[in-house]
């Protein structure tokens, strides 16, 4: 247990408890590893002892599938080591840190797509953030607008002025979901006053959706010179991947009040400049951009970043977070407050495991009783010091308004400020400063999975941190709700974890030396995640088609080593189903997350997977694809219902549906063939083969159904199963040849 405690009496902030499962799971690791190591020296002997190229074949294939599974499953032991669990008291703060000495809070939230990341879904999640429980007066929110539209600085600016209403509304009613989408869609107390609330906001959100549905902002919108001003900075040689710095105050706390008269949290737009002629490193280039302006602005010691869909839940979120920031024990070598992502519209069964409860919550538990849990890109707090070096050795910025300790003490909006801000928003700034930001200071470029990898780099060099999971979700956010986007997601995210993984700052080497074997085991855990996708393709064809042509690859069900099979498996998924369970999720939920692990196996992480390798060999390079932000009526309505959406043509849907029709095959044809044979007595030599391809059957049912039982059009288009259809046929007849040429 940790404890705060002042000279005279202790106050307790926060405390930590370790989980009761440890010590089964360090037993079970002991037995379960001694397992897996039997199993690949079993396949290892069984290579060097093949006497047909087909045993090699298969043997070493085996090999090297269990040989990762088993990587993977020792990697996830650094989780199960000394997971912790943490409660916070946020109720004492006040009796420790004055109100009014509160750290000042500078709020990031980035967007870069009004069509993808509709403007009043940021503008949701920056009024909700705004209203925070907080002294208005020391909260910041800047938003970097990679996308360089004047819609979203106009839904700004409506935004500013309908904060003025909504912020004492919030703090009069003592509101918790201050995002006000949120809060009209759920059954609120109704009263004039919340009435005209509401009228004020859908008339600002009306006029917003016309704005970007049109894509110009009409005349009679535009309300003053100064909006006339702003907006005549567009021209028409301004384009997204090309244009000048965009910097807008729309609210200053020293000047704007609200209708009660307190004053107004500062409001910043920002749109850095952008060359086709320069690198911008993507999200991590525009918050980092963030971090330099924010530091001439306002300098807050405290930063929040946050995805553009993710709006806060609770109003008391900072003061949980500082329940761990005013700790002095903890204090000073601690980098950031993570708060676990969770999802607001999630179906029933969680049919597209957008929870990821493993990442976010399970494993996020076991690296915060070692070092501290991964950054996952929104709901975090950091200390801004850490962006200039390790705990013990500062990185002094090249300019002295740069530096974490900087006081800044004029307005805001006057004219040395803006012009400092605007010149360390220059896309050539960094180039002339010897390159060391994304290397050396804020966030780290080299990845297209920047928190993973700032995460990482800023704990290797020394900074702890923790995770807050508080009983009411300090943030929800949006997911996918159709299979492509939720793959393209898991993609981009393969790119970038492989990026990391295989540079010189792998998690295996590097991470491993600098944190510890168990911190870098747990970070590699993740680089490598993507090489799931070589035993999951494997165990998805290779004893479907040695079924199909009546050939053994694994021991008889009487035989001693099909007890080994039977207790790797059932130990392993049963392990992960507790595991999920104790986390608060459903026998139904972890059905669909473990479905899901198998889908992306044989989609997302191998494409994945091929484009790092293009990449590397100089054949194609990537880019950082968004994820849609915008909800189709018919597909929100499939979702809701639990049916998987496909709809559109993609070649990662051909491996996922070859891997269906084989399955059904081999599993239908092998018990076909059984028995006509005999019966049980010819199975028990093919048993795990049935089992494997009968497992794989039941978790394919969506695809069986979206190729042949649905006529909407989210089933999987024609097209698809067609070529799916012909490779899995391709792909049998070949096997079949084969497997006859070795035994003639």
């Amino acid at each position: 247990m940790e404890e705060y405690a002042t000279a005279k009496q202790p106050l307790l902030l926060h405390t930590l408890t370790p989980s009761r499962l440890t010590l089964a799971n360090r037993a079970f690791a002991l037995v379960y590893t001694c397992a897996i190591l039997a199993v690949l020296r079993r396949h290892a002997a069984a290579a060097l002892g093949s006497a047909t190229c087909l045993s090699f074949f298969t043997s070493a294939t085996l090999f090297i599938a269990d040989l990762v599974l088993g990587f993977w499953w020792f990697s996830a032991q650094a989780f199960r080591y000394r997971p912790v669990h943490r409660l916070v008291f946020p109720e004492n703060l006040e009796k420790v840190v004055k109100r009014r000495d509160f750290p000042a809070l500078d709020i990031f939230i980035c967007t870069a797509d009004p069509y993808k990341e509709p403007p009043m879904s940021v503008v949701n999640t920056a009024l909700s953030v705004m209203a925070y429980d907080y002294p208005p007066e020391k909260i910041s929110v800047y938003v970097s607008d990679d996308g360089g539209s004047q819609l979203t600085l106009f839904a700004f600016m409506e935004a500013a002025r309908f904060a003025s209403h909504w912020i004492p509304f919030c703090r009069k009613k003592e509101i918790m979901e201050r995002c006000p989408e949120a809060f009209f869609g759920s059954n609120y107390s109704q009263s004039s006053e919340t009435e005209q609330i509401k009228t004020m906001y859908e008339n600002i959100k009306e006029k917003v959706e016309h704005v970007v549905e049109r894509g110009k902002i009409p005349n009679e919108f535009i309300t003053c010179e100064q909006e006339r001003q702003a907006f005549n900075k567009w021209t028409e040689e301004f384009t997204r991947q090309d244009h000048p710095t965009i910097i807008q105050v729309l609210l200053e706390a020293r000047e704007e009040k609200d209708i009660t008269g307190q004053s107004m949290p500062n409001l910043v737009y920002l749109s850095r400049e952008k060359s086709k002629m320069s690198s911008h490193h993507f999200k991590a280039g525009a918050l980092n951009a963030l971090v330099r302006v924010s530091a001439i602005v306002t300098n807050a010691p405290i930063i929040l970043t946050l995805d553009c869909d993710m709006y806060s839940n609770d109003p008391k979120t900072p003061h949980n977070m500082l329940c761990f920031f005013s700790d002095p024990e903890i204090k000073s070598n601690l980098e950031y407050v993570q708060f676990p992502q969770h999802f607001h519209g999630i179906n029933k069964h969680d049919i597209y495991a957008n929870e990821i409860k493993r990442l976010f919550q399970i494993n996020a538990f076991g690296l915060d009783g070692l070092a501290g849990p991964n950054y996952v890109g929104t709901g975090c707090f950091f200390w801004r010091r850490v962006f200039f070096g390790g705990p013990l050795s500062f990185v002094d910025p090249e300019i002295p308004e740069l530096r974490p300790d900087h006081v800044v003490d004029r307005p805001i909006k006057a004219q040395p400020v803006m012009a400092l801000a605007h010149h360390v928003a220059n896309c050539k700034y960094e180039e002339q400063t010897n390159r060391n930001w994304g290397a050396k200071l804020g966030f780290r470029y080299g990845s297209l999975v920047e928190d993973y990898y700032t995460g990482f780099r800023l704990q290797c060099e020394g900074w702890k941190a923790v995770l807050c999971n508080p009983n009411r979700p300090a943030f929800l956010g949006d997911t996918p709700i159709t299979l492509i986007d939720a793959l393209n997601q898991t993609k981009r995210w393969a790119v970038g974890l492989l990026e990391v993984g295989f540079s010189k700052y792998s998690p295996l080497t590097f991470g491993a030396r600098k944190m510890g074997p168990l911190m870098g085991l747990g970070y590699a855990h993740y680089a490598f995640w993507p090489l799931w996708s070589i035993p999951t393709t494997i165990y998805a064809f290779l004893p479907q088609l040695t079924l199909l042509n009546g050939v053994s690859i694994f021991p008889e069900v009487w035989d001693k080593w099909f007890l080994v099979y039977v207790f790797l498996f059932v130990g392993a998924y049963g392990q992960d189903c507790l595991d999920f369970m104790v986390a608060g999720g459903s026998f139904q939920r972890w059905w669909s997350d473990q479905r899901m692990w198998m889908v992306r196996g044989v989609t997302s992480h191998w494409f994945g997977l091929a484009e790092f390798g293009s990449k590397r060999l100089g054949i194609a390079t990537h880019g950082f694809t968004l994820t849609s932000k915008v909800v189709d009526d018919e597909q929100g309505k499939r979702y809701d219902q639990g049916t998987f959406e496909f709809g559109v043509h993609s070649p990662m849907f051909v491996p996922l549906a070859m891997a269906a029709i084989v399955n059904l095959a081999a599993f239908f044809l092998g018990f076909i063939e059984i028995a006509l044979k005999g019966g049980s007595g010819h199975m028990e030599p093919l048993f795990v083969q049935m089992f494997i391809a009968g497992f794989v059957v039941v978790n394919s049912w969506p695809v069986y159904e979206a190729m042949v039982l649905r006529t909407d059009k989210g089933r999987i288009p024609t097209k698809t199963t067609l070529i799916s259809t012909f490779q899995a046929w391709t792909l049998c007849i070949a096997a079949s040849l084969i497997l006859r040429q070795q035994f003639k």
